[in-house]
């Protein structure tokens, strides 16, 4: 499973290691984990991400060495956590990265549930769905390749199977989620630390609580109150994401009404696109997400389009509907 890239690995000098459009804990810890990883292996390694790595994930030690420039003299990618065009579009069209994707060597390490993508070129593919973050894949890589595991990749890969996990409770999370966590403990993650730095950037000023509520009071619900919605358009993207992201505002509180099976929280932007992030409480997130060419996991994926946010709606109630029935007519 492991050979044919550590293989490409092997043969290459400058990697650069690419996260999807959408970065989070598991994307970031992955990446800066196999920064540590390859850098102690002899590589040179970039980190590069089309978009800036949103504020409430710098507590993550290392996220300002990610660039917006792609490397000239990379001779491979490393894809992290991703295998969807549409989370990396920004990249896509960005002169000479296609080209770059086209002509060099490309391998995707993930554990989303497709297992094929829809990238528009060859690459060498470390997949296994049944990974908990593609932190926990790594490691085993790791172990596999002989790579030594200092503490600052240890914390890495922690965080990432931390976030992807949400702290080790999510239902994918396995006896192998919580072995390789302590693994990683033993190797120089400190879990108290980590967390005491999380909770620090998790601090919010008072009018950005202010906020939070106005959200909340905006919420509107469908299909009987299993689907919540919430809009935010791009005034309101323009004055808090810089300091804090607004879907990650109220998500949770939406996910945890006792009517609501799925939350959906929209953006709209000046060029006409719009991007939803899901979070849903039965396994259907990337379901709906795969109606509009997106994807992620089961209980928290996300997608991009181009509609008005009338037709949207209209829509995502329609995609919604359809994957609870599906969903619960799998189940009877």
């Amino acid at each position: 499973m492991f050979t044919s890239v550590l293989d490409l690995i092997k043969d290459a000098q400058h990697i650069v290691v690419v996260q999807a459009e959408n970065p989070d804990g598991d994307s970031l810890g992955s990446s800066l984990a196999l920064e540590e990883l390859l850098s102690d292996a002899g590589k040179d390694v970039t980190l590069y991400c089309a978009i800036d790595i949103p504020k409430y994930m710098q507590y993550i030690q290392g996220w300002d060495r990610v660039e917006k420039d792609w490397p000239k003299k990379a001779d491979m990618a490393i894809i992290v956590d991703t295998s969807s065009k549409a989370l990396l579009t920004k990249a896509l069209t960005t002169p000479g990265v296609t080209h770059f994707f086209e002509s060099h060597p490309t391998i995707i390490i993930d554990h989303h549930q497709s297992e094929e993508g829809d990238l528009p070129f060859d690459t060498t593919k470390l997949i296994i769905p049944t990974a908990v973050a593609t932190g926990e894949i790594l490691y085993n890589l790791a172990i596999e390749a002989g790579w030594s595991i200092n503490p600052q990749a240890a914390e890495n890969l922690f965080i990432s199977v931390q976030a992807d996990s949400l702290g080790l409770t999510t239902q994918n999370t396995s006896a192998e989620s919580y072995r390789v966590a302590a693994e990683l403990v033993a190797l120089g993650a400190v879990p108290s630390i980590i967390e005491g730095r999380r909770r620090e950037y998790m601090k919010k000023p008072a009018d950005i609580l202010a906020y939070k509520g106005r959200l909340i009071e905006r919420v509107e619900y469908f299909l009987d109150g299993k689907l919540a919605t919430v809009h935010i358009p791009w005034a309101e993207i323009e004055e808090f994401s810089d300091r804090y992201n607004p879907s990650v505002l109220v998500l949770d509180e939406m996910r945890l009404v006792d009517t609501v099976q799925i939350a959906v929280a929209i953006k709209s932007y000046p060029d006409g696109k719009a991007t939803g992030k899901i979070r849903a409480n039965i396994p259907i997130g990337n379901t709906v997400a795969g109606y509009f060419g997106g994807g992620g996991h089961e209980y928290a994926s996300g997608f991009k389009i181009y509609e008005k946010y009338d037709t949207l709606i209209s829509e995502l109630v329609n995609a919604v509907d359809k994957a609870l029935t599906d969903y619960e007519s799998a189940i009877s």
